[in-house]
């Protein structure tokens, strides 16, 4: 949470220009892409670790996570956010929504900026998962499938200041208490702690996550799911992932989370303007 407060003080200025100026879900001009802060955060953790060395010490807390993994989450991350920016500062919604408007651009020759995120995310989540899903090509695709819904699935919660936020940081909770918190988790852990930090900022509608961030976050939460659970809860998060992605084209979360009564009172919290 410390590298994400840094992160965000650093990049205020640079959201602060008018680029990055759009309107947010009550038309009020706010900047997006505030989500740089967690690609920002986990380099500089991840260049203490490369600096510090095997079981180094650096601030007195022992950097105990492979290499190899923070390298990955990173990656990760960098890309996910990176084709995130590019939906935040080109997208529009004239290029569509949802897989069926991508998909119907796509067959007119035309990739959206959305189509983009999808179709490059996907490579990503091959890349990345690669390394760490184990023998066999079917559990290589259903830990990718799961990498990019899930990057997908927090764009689609981010209609709301922190509610993107509030989703993964009870996802990730849930997330290190099934699986006992393992080490691989270190890195996600840090993403989701610079996303806290970005928290106060998203809430109070000084800036947006966007989906720079929401990309980013949902990504390396499924990434997380890939690290530290077994096969077969791998292909159960994939079902749950999956099934949300497809309500989504039909079915309006704002809606659903506004009828009812516990789901509207959390994801009203703290925000400047709590009604719709």
């Amino acid at each position: 949470m410390v590298a994400g407060t840094v992160a965000w003080h650093g990049l205020r200025p640079l959201l602060s220009r008018p680029r990055f100026a759009r309107r947010n879900h009550r038309g009020a001009l706010v900047p997006t892409a505030g989500g740089l802060v967690l690609p920002v955060a986990i380099l500089a953790v991840a260049a203490g670790v490369a600096l510090a060395g095997p079981g180094g010490k650096p601030g007195g807390v022992v950097l105990a996570v492979p290499g190899g993994v923070v390298g990955l989450v990173v990656g990760l991350v960098v890309g996910l956010a990176l084709l995130g920016l590019v939906d935040d500062l080109a997208g529009s919604a004239a290029d569509g929504q949802g897989f069926r408007g991508h998909l119907r651009a796509l067959a007119r020759g035309r990739l959206t900026t959305g189509g983009l995120k999808l179709a490059g995310g996907t490579a990503l989540a091959l890349v990345v998962c690669a390394p760490v899903s184990g023998p066999g090509l079917g559990l290589l695709v259903v830990d990718a499938a799961l990498v990019a819904l899930a990057a997908n699935l927090g764009n689609l919660f981010d209609r709301a200041p922190g509610r993107t936020l509030k989703v993964g940081t009870v996802a990730f909770a849930g997330l290190a208490l099934a699986t006992g918190a393992p080490a691989e988790l270190a890195g996600v852990a840090v993403v989701v702690g610079a996303g806290l930090a970005l928290a106060p900022a998203d809430l109070a509608e000084r800036v947006m996550l966007g989906d720079t961030g929401a990309n980013a976050l949902g990504g390396v939460l499924g990434f997380g799911v890939v690290l530290a659970a077994s096969p077969g809860a791998r292909v159960a998060a994939l079902v749950v992932v999956a099934g949300c992605n497809l309500a989504a084209e039909v079915v309006s979360f704002s809606r659903v989370i506004d009828g009812l009564a516990p789901l509207r009172l959390l994801d009203r919290a703290g925000r400047r303007h709590p009604s719709p």
